[in-house]
């Protein structure tokens, strides 16, 4: 029997907190936005709708984290998003090489719990807005479904991170669904009516070998007759890596807010089905023992509303790599399409289009044009569906969220709303980004408040590149393979390879450069030779007849000859790199994108240097790259010091005509922003990069010890002196942990 029990003292309880910053969203860009405002002072409220942050990237979906790296796969060269992010990837790389989601989900959870200023709701759903004005929020309200309780979140600013916008929605804020009219921006990689206006939801599995025959019997549910269902099921393959079949993804005509259930029950009869093709067809072998251990329970969304800013971002800023005065963050992903039908679609599962380089993304896309009091973060930020594209990735979304809530710290300062930041404090706000670590290209950090901008710095020696041994590997060139090297104005030096011929030859070596200075596409062949090698061993002496009118990166290319063999060399540095060619994106005026040619590296312990010989030496490094505030190799340079290899201790010493007052100093490595660092699946070779500086000392003027570090795997390392130091000079001593490998570093701050 049913009872119901009618009492007035049976009200749900509802908690109120008043705070900064509420972000809504739990996702990487709500963690990111989140962390970054709290730890600049703000009280932070964080909600999140499900039992574990990440969204994408959590367990609950698996996606990796990824953006403008695009897994090493286009010529983005160090183009791993810093701040929050980096520290988040590169924290995950050392206590997760091996790409486990659960683990991911701990460290998120970690780091915002270890921040004092941040209020974490859990398993809690916004569905009211309640506005204290028209055109302001108040208040949002949600629902946590684990304890039965309302929360009441007020604050001045808010940040909507939920992907679906809920907040927006609901607050009337101004957003667009689906692909625009060509006509209405100029864009023209418009699809045709039958590819769908929006892209789909997808759904991951995992299997494991059971070490025993496994039976699988579908569930009646199970799609049928896959070959006949899946127009591309020949790409289904025996994976028990489920991220890998990305395009078991579907969506339709269907809402991608309010039919999300129906898009999730159709992906359930995908992925059962598929898995009973793996197992059952007698199509695939070895699978006798494989099992499905885990499929998600809810799907990755890719696209739903898009919300609109001051400035609605398009495909030409990307293409054209637009510049911007507000340029707060940056992405590197293609213009990524898919269409709406997914799985079920005759297309291909993705139409994609790189750019030459990475672009720049304004702050004017970052908060509401109607709602006064609402930052936009992750991939609802105010783009084309076109741009949208490439912006929607998790790594780029954080990018943004972190801009974000850097924003409402200046809002918070100066009492003012997120369009004020635009017109009066844009400059401070990348200021304040790049000190966090946010890269920001075409951007210098001209930091008034540094202490070394005034200093003379000195250095125990500083590298040049005048050999990388050969080690006794080969490559055969089976494709154009490449030397990518920061290269001094005027003409480049000659270059020796050695190199070993099957039979006499020709070889052509060429010398190639960017159009456009901070990009690495080799878009300008400026020279090229042919040379005849004999049988057996030779070295082949390279010199250009071309000359350089600044520094910049330029590309010495042995092209391809399967006949011959380039000698390799294990030495490793900053800011130098081997790639090899890896196809070309056609031209397509009928879509607005030009030809790009890929140059692209191997993942460690692959992607030896070429073995060479430069003459002169190269000199990319110096103690003056120190004060740039660029902490990463970009524009023309490495922007980074390396001491000799002979030094194993080298020091770099900052000193003032003056005793100065120092309370902290920020240290720049190199933790490798060409790797792409994935959070989940693929794994990597090590768990700390090997050109970052582990163990380091600082000493002041009279020889003492002030700071030491042992185990430092990270870019940005923050030493607060409490009590604050007096003193004439700062020296710090770094260790060398690879013989191969020079220490280096990207930057040397101090603040009184």
């Amino acid at each position: 029997m049913n009872t119901t029990i009618s009492d007035a003292s049976n009200v749900l309880p509802v908690v109120r907190h008043q705070a900064d910053y509420v972000v809504v969203g739990g996702g990487v860009a709500g963690v990111c936005s989140a962390i970054t405002a709290a730890r600049a002072g703000l009280t932070v409220v964080l909600v999140q709708d499900r039992p574990v942050l990440g969204g994408n990237a959590s367990s609950e979906v698996r996606l990796w984290v990824l953006g403008a790296t695009s897994h090493m796969g286009n010529n983005n060269r160090w183009a791993r998003e810093g701040g929050v992010h980096e520290e988040l990837l590169v924290e995950n790389l050392y206590r997760n090489p091996e790409g486990n989601p659960v683990f991911f989900d701990a460290l998120l959870l970690e780091k915002v719990w270890a921040e004092p200023n941040i209020t974490l709701l859990l398993n809690t759903a916004v569905c009211e807005v309640e506005m204290v004005e028209p055109g302001t929020i108040g208040s949002v309200r949600g629902f946590c479904s684990q304890n039965s309780t309302w929360y009441e979140l007020r604050a001045p600013l808010f940040c909507d991170a939920s992907g679906d916008g809920v907040v927006g929605f609901l607050a009337g804020a101004a957003f667009r669904v689906g692909a625009e009219r060509g006509d209405e921006f100029g864009e023209k990689f418009v699809m045709p009516s039958d590819y769908g206006r929006l892209l789909g939801h997808s759904m991951y599995f995992y299997s494991k070998d059971a070490g025993r025959p496994v039976t699988y019997i579908p569930p009646a549910f199970a799609l049928k007759d896959i070959p006949r269902a899946i127009p591309r099921y020949k790409r289904i393959g025996r994976d028990s890596s489920g991220c890998r079949l990305w395009w078991l993804e579907w969506g339709g005509d269907l809402d991608r807010v309010f039919d999300s259930e129906k898009i999730k029950n159709e992906l359930w009869r995908v992925v059962y089905g598929v898995w009973d093709y793996i197992k059952n067809s007698g199509e695939f072998d070895g699978v006798e023992n494989l099992t499905l251990e885990w499929v998600s329970a809810i799907p990755g969304k890719r696209e739903s509303r898009r919300f609109e800013g001051d400035y609605i971002l398009k495909q030409q800023d990307i293409v054209g790599q637009s510049r911007f005065d507000d340029a707060v963050a940056y992405g590197g992903w293609s213009i990524d399409l898919h269409p709406s039908a997914g799985v079920y679609s005759a297309w291909p599962g993705c139409t994609q289009y790189h750019s030459k380089g990475i672009y720049e993304i304004p702050y004017r896309c970052l908060y509401s044009r109607n709602i006064s009091n609402l930052f936009l973060g992750g991939r609802l930020i105010s783009a084309s569906h076109v741009a949208f594209g490439s912006t929607r990735v998790i790594s780029t979304g954080a990018l943004c969220a972190q801009a974000a809530a850097t924003a409402a710290v200046l809002c918070r300062n100066h009492r003012m709303s997120p369009r004020d930041v635009y017109t009066q404090h844009r400059g401070e706000l990348q200021r304040m980004l790049m000190r966090s670590g946010q890269y920001i290209p075409n951007v210098m950090l001209n930091d008034p408040a540094d202490l070394v901008r005034e200093a003379t710095l000195t250095v125990s020696g500083t590298y040049e590149l005048a050999e990388l041994p050969a080690d006794g590997t080969w490559r055969k060139l089976d494709t154009h393979l490449a030397m990518l090297l920061p290269l001094p104005g005027g003409r480049p030096p000659r270059f020796a390879v050695p190199v070993h011929a099957g039979s006499a030859t020709a070889l052509t070596a060429s010398f190639w450069i960017s159009g456009r200075l901070g990009n690495f596409t080799p878009d300008h062949r400026l020279a090229a030779k042919e040379f005849a090698l004999p049988a057996g061993p030779s070295t082949l002496e390279m010199e250009f007849d071309v000359a350089l009118d600044r520094p910049q990166y330029g590309f010495v290319v042995l092209e391809k000859n399967e006949q011959v063999s380039a000698a390799l060399s294990d030495h490793r540095m900053t800011g130098v790199l081997s790639v090899a060619y890896g196809g070309t994106q056609p031209r397509n005026d009928a879509h607005g994108v030009e030809e790009v040619p890929f140059y692209v590296p191997q993942r460690r312990p692959g992607g030896k240097n070429l073995a060479m010989v430069c003459t002169p030496p190269l000199k990319p490094f110096g103690v003056e790259p120190l004060r740039t505030g660029v902490f990463r190799p970009a524009g023309g340079g490495t922007n980074g010091w390396a001491a000799p290899l002979d030094q194993p201790t080298p020091h770099v010493r900052c000193e003032w005509d003056r005793p100065r007052t120092v309370r902290t100093v920020v240290l720049w490595f190199d933790t490798d922003y060409d790797h792409p660092m994935e959070s989940c699946l693929m794994g990597h070779p090590e768990n700390v990069v090997p050109f970052c500086v582990r163990h380091y000392i600082i000493t002041d003027d009279d020889g003492r010890v002030v700071a030491e570090v042992s185990d430092n795997r990270h870019s940005r390392n923050e030493i607060r002196l409490d009590p604050p130091l007096r003193t004439s000079s700062l020296t710090v001593h770094l260790t060398r942990e690879h013989e191969q490998t020079p220490v280096s570093l990207m930057g040397f701050q101090v603040f009184e």
